[in-house]
């Protein structure tokens, strides 16, 4: 089978789509599927050489003739709040009467009128093609935009088991170690969690001693190291920057429990690869991160910052609370892996073929005869 998957962002941009396109295509390649990546996103010189089945082009006129080239199966169409290439690749391929699945990675709410103008003039809602979106708090705006006549499943990202095998449960470590792993923007709510930090301080009792770890980069680092250090907060926060998978999964060995502040999560995979380790995961109730931790059973779910400050402390300072659901991660297996995300995308891309299969017999020319 052949699938192409199109997307606006991809490595080595780093973010919660590039991450996982790249392992659900390595994946699908070592399943025995043709599957590759077309994407605008440029290469960088100081990065590592691109996979042979990676397609940079710079433009829907590349994009148009690769899709007709190539003639894929299946056309898999990743798409955040705004990605033109994307849209107009799905556009294209259901032209083209091609089986086409959109994944949306991003949450579409709070986004004012822009999603149904989206539908309004693209009339998204028409399109002959299988709507997804990574988890049950993205798809529901998205249901909504779209209305009650399309479906929208739920199509989770995943992680790899061996590689987030859960450790053993620490105990009677101090100081308690917090950790965060995100990219420095405003909708990961990079600035607010250093508040939070500061408040959690401030709230806990002066001799428990507390270490924070907040682990990557992006536009809005400066500004938090200027925070941590105008409020003399450097001695316990800690900011290494972006690492690898083997240093993230270190630091996540010798942490406590992560944090993950944005309200606007559509998933978490970051999360995902904390609860698999055994970490608890304090989180904002209202991201997808609830598709995998329940409150008080995989962590603490917090409605507003205040809340979330309140739910860091109390796993600071509660350490029963704390060990017994570490415990309680670290024995359970995370149900998002890849054969559960491998299955569920298959099973959507022969939905998007149905699809494409009922649309061409209702507009194929019928022959009159007499």
């Amino acid at each position: 089978m052949r699938v192409l998957h199109v997307t606006d962002c991809y490595l080595p941009r780093l973010g919660g789509i590039e991450v996982h396109l790249h392992d659900l295509v390595t994946r699908q390649r070592e399943a025995g599927l043709d599957a590759r990546v077309v994407t605008v996103t440029p290469q960088t010189p100081d990065t590592e050489e691109d996979d042979d089945w990676v397609v940079r082009v710079g433009g829907g006129s590349e994009l148009a003739a690769l899709i007709d080239s190539w003639r894929p199966d299946v056309v898999h169409v990743h798409v955040s709040v705004f990605s033109p290439f994307a849209t107009q690749a799905a556009r294209r391929a259901c032209r083209s009467g091609l089986p086409t699945l959109v994944t949306v990675h991003s949450m579409w709410s709070r986004l004012g009128p822009l999603p149904a103008v989206a539908r309004t003039l693209l009339a998204l809602d028409r399109w002959p093609m299988v709507w997804s979106a990574v988890s049950d708090a993205a798809a529901r705006p998205l249901r909504e935009m779209l209305g009650p006549d399309t479906d929208v499943a739920v199509l989770p990202n995943a992680v790899d088991p061996a590689r987030w095998t859960a450790r053993s449960v620490r105990s009677g470590t101090d100081p308690v170690t917090l950790v965060s792993v995100m990219r420095f923007t405003r909708t990961k709510r990079a600035l607010p969690l250093a508040r939070m930090l500061r408040a959690v301080r401030e709230a806990v009792p002066a001799e428990t001693p507390i270490r924070a770890v907040v682990v990557g980069d992006g536009p809005q680092h400066e500004a938090f190291t200027r925070y941590v250090r105008r409020h003399g907060m450097a001695d316990w926060v800690d900011l290494p920057g972006r690492l690898d998978r083997s240093e993230v999964r270190d630091r996540l060995d010798r942490a406590d429990c992560f944090v993950a502040p944005a309200e606007l999560e559509s998933f978490g995979i970051a999360a995902l690869e904390a609860r698999a380790v055994g970490l608890p995961v304090v989180a904002s109730a209202h991201a997808g991160v609830g598709e995998f931790v329940r409150h008080g059973r995989e962590g603490l779910l917090a409605r507003d910052d205040v809340a979330m400050v309140a739910a860091i402390s109390r796993m600071v300072t509660d350490r029963g609370l704390r060990e017994a659901i570490a415990a309680h991660n670290a024995g359970t297996p995370v149900e998002h892996d890849w054969a559960a995300a491998g299955a569920r995308t298959d099973e959507l891309y022969l939905r998007a073929a149905r699809l494409a299969g009922a649309v061409r017999r209702r507009t194929a020319p019928r022959l009159v005869t007499t």
